[in-house]
């Protein structure tokens, strides 16, 4: 029933063994102070090894981009020994893990900044509340960075992106959706500037195109891929035209030749980020030659249509991964796939509870048999 989710796939040097992708997920598990990965976390991505690639919870690039308690980091020598932890884990169960790169831009607080104001593509405050280690605070006006800021920004991801390389991940992924730095220099909402980085869609993909090139430049374009939400406002970034804009990026990433692209596009019903902005996936589709993934809210039978009718070539999959280690067996089997309901204290708790205790489909069926 489900053999299209069970076929290969290749993306540039990447071979992935099937097409249940595991989405990135911010869990905030990481050894403090230090933002170090560690060994509950290796045991973590061990457990989940079976989809035909992790893509690592988000990372941050440096300080500076971090801002999320407990979040892991990949600028320092300690972080990379910790994820040494983890792709060890993975590969040795036979799995495949790139690492997604990530700076938040103007939502980091300047609470993990020693005072400082964020740095975002213009001088923006984003609506809500920060997640912090002194609980939940206003965000702040962020300062518009300024060329130097950028070319030292990027030069941060290109240190990032050979700490992965040191790390043994199988590639990295570009973070460039969700409202943060990259999104922020995407979208007319919060790329107010009148540079060359702002204005036409053109300018405000150059961001996008001068990380994407610092990335090809340590990896290979066969092993660096890109994520971006292209329908709907999150948050507080928006755009008045996503085609125009998200066309322009999807060129950007044809004409690097980029290994593979994930977007997450939620819909009118969607669980987290629902909106009427219609799915940008079918133009990037005719922009975008490469290896296509979907995310947001699918069923399995809802990715094999998708994946049969040429509209995806894979599927990555988040909340389902978190509570169902092993969900590509249990999609092979027709198993019931537990929820991942009401839980979200447990996302980003500090210990084993909600994130390693989840059981396999043959612990259960053991535990049922007793």
């Amino acid at each position: 029933m489900h053999d299209s989710l069970f076929q290969p796939l290749t993306m540039g040097a990447l071979e992935a063994r099937n097409r249940v992708f595991m989405a990135p997920l911010t869990r905030g598990r990481s050894t403090q102070p230090g933002s170090v990965p560690n060994e509950m976390m290796a045991t973590y991505y061990r457990q989940r090894a079976s989809a035909g690639l992790i893509i690592s919870e988000a990372t941050g690039i440096s300080v500076e981009g971090l801002g999320w308690p407990a979040a892991p980091g990949i600028w320092s020598e300690e972080q990379v020994e910790g994820w040494k932890l983890v792709t060890d884990a993975v590969h040795e169960e036979g799995g495949l893990i790139v690492l997604q790169l990530w700076h938040m831009g103007r939502l980091v607080h300047p609470l993990f900044l020693g005072g400082n104001p964020p740095v975002s593509a213009s001088a923006t405050t984003a609506p809500g509340h920060a997640h912090t280690f002194e609980g939940r605070k206003d965000y702040e006006q962020a300062r518009e960075a300024t060329t130097e800021d950028i070319n030292r920004i990027v030069e941060d991801y290109r240190h990032a992106a050979e700490n992965a390389k040191k790390a043994g991940f199988d590639g990295v992924q570009l973070h460039g959706a969700n409202g943060y730095l990259v999104d922020q220099f995407l979208r007319d909402s919060t790329n107010l500037r009148t540079d060359e980085y702002g204005g036409s869609p053109e300018n405000r993909t150059r961001f996008l195109r001068e990380v994407l090139t610092a990335l090809v430049d340590v990896w290979g374009a066969d092993r660096v891929g890109v994520r971006l939400s292209p329908n709907g406002e999150t948050q507080g970034c928006d755009d008045s035209d996503p085609a125009a804009t998200f066309g322009a990026a999807a060129r950007v990433i044809e004409d690097l030749g980029i290994a593979f692209l994930e977007l997450r596009e939620p819909g009118p019903d969607g669980t987290f980020g629902a909106t009427e902005v219609p799915k940008q996936s079918p133009l990037i589709r005719q922009i975008y030659s490469g290896p296509l993934i979907l995310n947001s809210d699918y069923s399995p039978e809802d990715a094999v249509a998708d994946i049969d009718a040429g509209r995806a070539d894979a599927i990555s999959w988040g909340r389902d991964f978190i509570s169902n280690p092993d969900l590509p067996e249990r999609f092979r089997l027709g198993a019931a796939i537990a929820p991942n309901e009401n839980v979200p204290h447990s996302w980003y708790g500090r210990g084993p509870e909600g994130y390693v205790d989840y059981p396999m489909l043959i612990a259960q069926e053991q535990a049922a048999a007793e």
